[in-house]
């Protein structure tokens, strides 16, 4: 996709009054695809690509792993997106033909680790809709998706594909395109109309609760929804969402997409209560004597803090504040039935000032395209780790996550406004220095090192860094703690709810736990896992009661 120059000039323009130097060239990603060939001869009328070799004929599954080479899809050029709040994606990215060959590359594997656990956690059936999409059979492919993902519309845009890691054809050459695939048959479906409302033919007469409406919690109420069960969902904030509403910015995850499938769940039955705090202005006795069954799933929200001197000063802000404040902001003016609040003394502006991102994971790259967006004069990302190899060390073998250095769509757009990667590895915050007005106006690092006794500063590294707003992006240690201990839950010694994987089942008898909150941070696929099992728990408890209140009156 081609950025017009008046885009560029405005880019320029908008970073240079903010002071910031920027860059040329665009570090645009590649968006090729094969060159279809067909000939006068050809009766068949069957599309045919150039092969590695540099052959001609026409798209064969039997080799395409060795034949074609990988070819993700693309996403919007650095220097146009970061203009707006648009999707990373490009709207017009692979035609059909390519996606073909994308598809055509899975190996058919006998063991295929890319749906195990070492692989995708929700074991979607990737092999099986890899070869309905090579067989132009898309809403069979979209079927299968859906027997094992509620939401793939949420994961084939922010998972970073664990499936890809573990594929088998990453041994020898570049793995297949899963997360592509699975993006484009969920939306694929929504296009052509094949992803209607699903409502209950037979109702159980059974009410559930839902605590937190984010992907653990939306998952669990779908599958209970469809068992027959009444699902009233209560969310604390605004929207229902959770994370994928307010957490993972729109460049990420249009806001639109997740108001689509929320429509699509009120419209199957599920009701969703919002601005409703369990414990504030919910009594939790009175949602437990209302419904047979609850499921907790609001998440691992208290964010992991960075105790140095200086911290008490202003323009230092935990991630979540940064990220949900601007999203509302986005939100505010958005036409329809949902509103959302945003308070104008809360928000927090990069705007033409030095930002500082502390933690290397996906949400201080989150932080990082936020501020790229407000137009800051600069952007630093401290990671304490050493950076990572190029390629998997030995105690990193396949089919493990690789833990290997990549760029994503921030450090992206980064590089190509500035010119340079944002990121500083083996760097550990010693202090937060402030000025007169007690605000953050640099920040001073050391140099460090894991050692056997664990962090290890290095003698003479210290330097200071220019800062106007630090972005604490370091994770989260736990879920809140006022549902648990209203309730009286078992927590763990990280104060997750005590529940074991599998099972699902609290302290409390007809209480569930589900997603964050029972196993810690995690990613959106392994929240969709947990919600969909403790569903499955939860159903089997109310249809056991069911079966025994049949008996007891016989």
């Amino acid at each position: 996709m081609t950025v017009l120059a008046s885009s560029r000039s405005a880019l320029r323009h908008a970073f240079a009054r903010a002071g910031a130097p920027v860059a040329r060239g665009s570090g645009a990603l590649s968006t090729s695809s094969h060159e279809i060939f067909r000939g006068d001869d050809d009766h068949d009328n069957l599309p045919k690509v150039k092969r590695r070799d540099g052959s001609v004929d026409v798209i064969d599954n039997k080799r395409a792993f060795v034949d074609y080479e990988r070819n993700p899809e693309p996403y919007r050029e650095p220097l146009e997106r970061v203009l707006d709040w648009g999707e990373i994606n490009a709207q017009d990215g692979h035609d059909e033909v390519e996606r073909t060959v994308q598809a055509a590359r899975c190996m058919d594997c006998g063991t295929p680790f890319c749906q195990t656990h070492t692989g995708c956690p929700v074991n979607n059936l990737i092999p099986e809709f890899n070869s309905l999409v090579y067989q132009d059979q898309w809403r069979q492919a979209l079927d299968r998706l859906h027997q094992t993902n509620n939401f793939p519309e949420f994961t084939g845009r922010v998972c970073p594909a664990p499936c890809e890691g573990a594929c088998v054809a990453g041994l020898v050459d570049s793995p297949v395109t899963i997360k592509n695939m699975e993006y484009s048959i969920v939306e694929r479906g929504f296009a052509e109309g094949w992803i209607v409302p699903r409502v209950p033919e037979v109702r159980t007469g059974f009410s559930v609760a839902v605590v937190g409406s984010g992907p653990a919690g939306l998952a669990a109420a779908d599958v209970l929804n469809q068992a027959g069960h009444k699902v009233t969902v209560y969310e604390r904030e605004d929207r229902p969402g959770g994370l994928l509403m307010y957490g993972i910015p729109n460049m990420k995850l249009d806001k639109d997409s997740v108001a689509r499938r929320i429509d699509l769940l009120s419209e199957e039955g599920i009701e969703f209560v919002c601005n409703a705090e369990i414990g504030v202005n919910v009594d939790v006795d009175v949602l437990r004597a209302n419904n047979d069954a609850v499921v907790l799933a609001t998440g691992a929200t208290v964010p992991r803090d960075l105790p140095v001197p200086g911290r008490e000063g202003k323009g230092i802000h935990f991630a979540m504040e940064f990220l949900t404040a601007n999203q509302k902001r986005l939100l505010m003016t958005k036409e329809g039935t949902l509103e959302s609040t945003w308070d104008r003394d809360t928000f927090v502006t990069a705007e033409g000032l030095d930002v500082v991102v502390i933690g290397g994971g996906d949400t201080g790259t989150d932080c990082i395209g936020t501020s790229m967006r407000h137009r800051c004069k600069s952007v630093l990302n401290f990671e304490l780790m050493a950076m990572p190899p190029d390629a998997r060390s030995p105690d990193n073998p396949w089919p493990e996550w690789p833990k290997v250095f990549g760029v994503d769509y921030g450090h992206a757009e980064v590089a190509a406004v500035f010119g340079k990667d944002p990121r500083e590895y083996g760097v550990i915050t010693t202090e937060f220095v402030l000025d007169d007005d007690e605000r953050v106006k640099a920040v001073r690092t050391s140099d460090a090192k894991l050692g056997p006794g664990g962090v290890e500063l290095i003698p003479g590294s210290e330097r200071e860094w220019p800062a106007d707003l630090v972005i604490l992006a370091m994770g989260f240690v736990s879920p809140e703690l006022t549902v648990p201990r209203q309730l009286g839950l078992d927590t763990d010694q990280r104060d997750n709810i005590r529940a074991e994987y599998g099972d699902y089942r609290s302290s409390l008898e007809g209480v569930f736990a589900a997603g964050d909150c029972r196993r810690g941070q995690s990613l959106v696929v392994w929240a969709i896992n947990e919600g969909r099992g403790a569903a499955l728990k939860c159903d089997e408890y109310l249809m056991t009661r069911s079966n025994a209140q049949v008996l007891s009156s016989m």
